[in-house]
């Protein structure tokens, strides 16, 4: 693994909203993507030590590690441009008060933004960057 990868909830709206985000921010193409759901993310989620059915957690794999919640966040900052570097400051924050308003969010994403039936099929400007 040359790249970070992101691992996303590939039906949730305010999800993939988040991976355009970092996509528009990311003119480096550091960052590699998978929906959690997807045969990649569910063999990297058991890798890591998670349950496969973990969908309320953004998780990044980087450098043999995984990190997941706010802490995704943080590392992933500083590789952005522009307004994106600023999910660097949640560092000052105690993690677990930042990781309350993450709970908050993970628990009202689909009520708040919505869901898909299926995972969202990434544009082909975009695909390279997500694994098969």
């Amino acid at each position: 693994m040359d790249h970070p990868i992101i691992l996303f909830d590939g039906v949730c709206n305010y999800c993939n909203s988040v991976c355009n985000f970092i996509i528009q921010r990311d003119p480096g193409k550091h960052f590699r993507f998978a929906h959690l759901q997807s045969p990649h993310g569910q063999e990297l989620l058991v890798k890591y030590g998670f349950a496969p059915n973990m969908l309320d957690s953004v998780v990044l794999i980087e450098n043999g590690r995984a990190y997941i919640k706010t802490d995704v966040t943080i590392r992933i900052a500083p590789h952005l441009t522009g307004i994106g570097r600023l999910g660097a400051l949640l560092r000052f924050v105690p993690r677990f008060i930042r990781d309350i308003g993450y709970g908050i969010v993970a628990r009202n994403r689909y009520r708040w933004w919505g869901k898909q039936n299926v995972c969202i099929v990434p544009t082909s400007d975009v695909q390279d960057r997500f694994l098969a």
